[in-house]
């Protein structure tokens, strides 16, 4: 592709030259303007201007020279102005509930590879389960123009805040959590199908009592745990127990075993809302002076790093963040192609991954 337009090339000799000598001064006044890049760079101000809106119109070799002058210049891009004059801002709001949980590093670091192709960057937010600590991220993405947003919305969330993003133009991803059913776009996987894995899991082992442990008020709980009763009932167990516990964390997973190993009759096998509830399942279970998948059969899900190094390694349900987190950005970008463009739904299939937790290899 050849640039679009192109000014006169300078002749780096000539001292007497406007282009050449007014970008030293705009430099030291620390005004520089369009003109000065496009002198600096000997191409016109439409060519940068293009150039800073990330326009696919501009030859790649013209890019680096204008982004290279950009740099030597030390030009700061105001995306709020341009924002104003409705232009795209190149950047994406991210919100996530819990961004010291290994599984949304790794959603976050697929978000962030995808747009990083297309060149866009993230705004991330952490809501710790607060609507209010949400609303007020979003608003302020807002007020920075954000092209989108990528929500995994908080525990106990107004579902009307999607159609309030509606109302703003705001493309909104729903990723994970999901707050209404289509025609907004999500991605995520199949929880109710999670939890039917790992119960199906168990009960070919030949476990009777299969408890479920961990949760929350959000639609990813409600979907385990519908997944988690329906396979009880296709066995023909009878022997159900769901304790939600505070949170999912390892400290909620280590209390609600040891709650559970008190009752009688007490459960052979736990299903774990993740696999942080897990790790602290198996613990609780070790200071019981209980062997995970000996006296008791332990199954996290999604699968996070720490999994397969456990002792025992623990088997899980793979949820795939870093795919998901890749997808939830693409369909962001497609949908500020298109705004008005049919809904979609990425759903990545869940993966059994069995370890010695469940006493099988």
């Amino acid at each position: 592709m050849t640039e679009l337009v192109t000014s006169k090339p300078i002749d780096d000799g000539d001292s007497h030259s406007d282009a050449a000598s007014q970008a030293p001064s705009a430099k030291a006044s620390g005004s520089i303007t369009l003109q000065d890049i496009a002198a600096h760079a000997n191409v016109s101000r439409s060519t940068v201007s293009l150039v800073l809106r990330a326009s696919p119109l501009v030859a790649e070799r013209t890019r680096k020279k204008v982004q290279a002058s950009i740099k030597s210049l030390g030009y700061v891009y105001n995306r709020g102005a341009a924002a104003m004059r409705g232009a795209l801002t190149s950047t994406l709001g991210v919100v996530v509930y819990d961004i010291a949980n290994p599984f949304f590093g790794s959603m976050v670091a697929g978000i962030d590879a995808a747009l990083n192709q297309e060149g866009y960057v993230s705004f991330l937010a952490n809501s710790e389960d607060s609507p209010e600590r949400q609303q007020r991220f979003i608003e302020r993405m807002r007020e920075h123009h954000v092209d989108g947003l990528l929500l995994c919305p908080a525990e106990h969330t107004d579902p009307g805040l999607v159609h309030q993003l509606a109302e703003w133009g705001m493309p909104c991803i729903q990723v994970m959590r999901y707050l209404d059913a289509p025609p907004f776009d999500y991605a995520g996987t199949d929880f109710r199908q999670v939890a039917e894995m790992a119960v199906n899991h168990l009960a070919g082992l030949g476990h009777q009592r299969i408890a479920f442990i961990g949760g929350a008020d959000h639609s990813v709980s409600h979907d385990r745990w519908l997944g988690y009763q329906a396979a009880l009932d296709a066995h023909g167990l009878p022997y159900r127990r769901l304790v939600r516990g505070n949170g999912v964390t390892r400290r909620v997973g280590y209390e609600l075993i040891q709650e559970l190993m008190q009752e009688s009759p007490r459960p052979t096998a736990v299903v774990c809302h993740n696999d942080l509830v897990a790790f602290g399942a198996m613990l609780g279970l070790r200071h019981l002076g209980l062997e995970p998948g000996k006296d008791c059969a332990v199954i996290g899900t999604d699968d996070v790093e720490e999994a397969e190094l456990g002792d025992p390694p623990l088997t899980s349900i793979a949820t795939h963040p870093y795919a998901i987190g890749e997808q939830a950005a693409r369909l962001a970008l497609r949908r500020i192609a298109n705004p008005n463009g049919k809904r979609e739904k990425v759903i990545m299939p869940p993966e059994l991954k069995i370890r010695q937790s469940c006493g099988s290899q």
